[in-house]
């Protein structure tokens, strides 16, 4: 029987009523946070299209780190700005790279804090491509052997989790089986698995000085407009051996979320993208809208659709409220 015995108001009542009843809940566990590293001492640079966010050099980095983990933000991901790019981007896989400098820095000062590196070429070359080019085409292939030698290194550096971000066919796999030949057989990989060509990085390239040269990413990123490829894609991943499959964007894309998780019985990453994050900052600092309100509603929705972990410029300030 419906209306009037049965009255769905009756357990929002109050906030401890609807609190027992909640069905999906965030919590700092389920967050990670993003960091963009520089070369140098004292540098905390504001990045002016993602207020609150920096370009920092180690020495602040790990002070981060260790205000991260004090919230019980357990993991952090790392992003690098090296001094000098060149074509084949080859700070990405240097000793003295700035991430593979960091890694180092971050497991010596805060040792339980999950260390995950993007792997990827497109911060580090002078064309900002994620891939070696010829004649103005990104060749899948060649790029496949400097990802795995940057994957590697930041593994020896000490990484926990590696996360190929560069949409290169078979990386995963090359990747996998370049950590196994040196004996990481038991660092994760963390594959951006569906990676669409979304219009809402914007603020993310300032952030990593990655805007490509010429043309864009379409010939290797997703087609927004595309569903049942992304099933495709995170299968192949998962077959090549990634042990986490990520969403990104998350917020335009909750229905490649939930496909996701019902498809496949792999942790899934979602990726809340520094547009999604800067349209609220934006929105909040013009009064439009109440901010803390609507970080919590967008964190909570990109769990309900299936997340199980979220890449978040929001983690520090959402972790302070949970």
């Amino acid at each position: 029987m419906a209306f009037p015995r049965q009255r769905l108001r009756r357990l929002r009542q109050s906030e401890n009523l609807r609190k027992i009843v909640r069905e999906t809940t965030l919590s700092p566990d389920d967050f990670i946070y993003p960091l963009f590293v520089v070369h140098g001492k004292g540098i905390k640079k504001e990045i002016p299209s993602m207020p609150g966010n920096y370009q920092q050099s180690i020495d602040n980095i790990v002070k981060d780190a260790k205000e991260t983990y004090s919230l019980g933000i357990p993991a952090i991901i790392l992003f690098g700005i090296p001094e000098h790019k060149d074509e084949l981007g080859t700070e990405a896989y240097s000793k003295k790279g700035v991430i593979q400098q960091a890694i180092k820095a971050i497991k010596d000062k805060v040792p339980e804090l999950i260390v995950i590196t993007d792997v990827c070429l497109c911060e580090y070359t002078n064309h900002g491509h994620c891939g070696v080019i010829k004649d103005g085409k990104i060749l899948n292939d060649p790029t496949l052997k400097l990802l795995s030698k940057e994957a590697v290194s930041h593994a020896k550096a000490g990484a926990d989790i590696v996360a190929p971000s560069d949409m290169m066919d078979g990386r995963v796999a090359a990747i996998r089986s370049s950590l196994d030949k040196e004996g990481f057989i038991d660092t994760p990989i963390m594959s951006y698995a569906a990676k669409y060509a979304s219009s809402f990085y914007g603020p993310f390239r300032d952030a990593a000085e990655s805007t490509p040269k010429f043309g864009d990413r379409r010939t290797y990123q997703m087609d927004p407009a595309n569903a049942r490829e992304a099933i495709r894609e995170v299968a192949l991943d998962i077959d090549e051996g990634a042990d986490i499959v990520m969403v990104k964007p998350a917020l335009s894309y909750l229905d490649i979320i939930y496909r996701v998780k019902n498809e496949f019985n792999l942790p899934v990453a979602a990726y809340n993208v520094s547009g999604e994050f800067s349209i609220i900052k934006a929105g909040a600092k013009l009064g439009w809208i109440d901010e803390k309100r609507m970080m919590i509603e967008v964190l909570t929705s990109i769990k309900r659709a299936g997340a199980d972990l979220i890449l978040t410029y929001f983690a520090k300030e959402a972790a302070r409220l949970l």
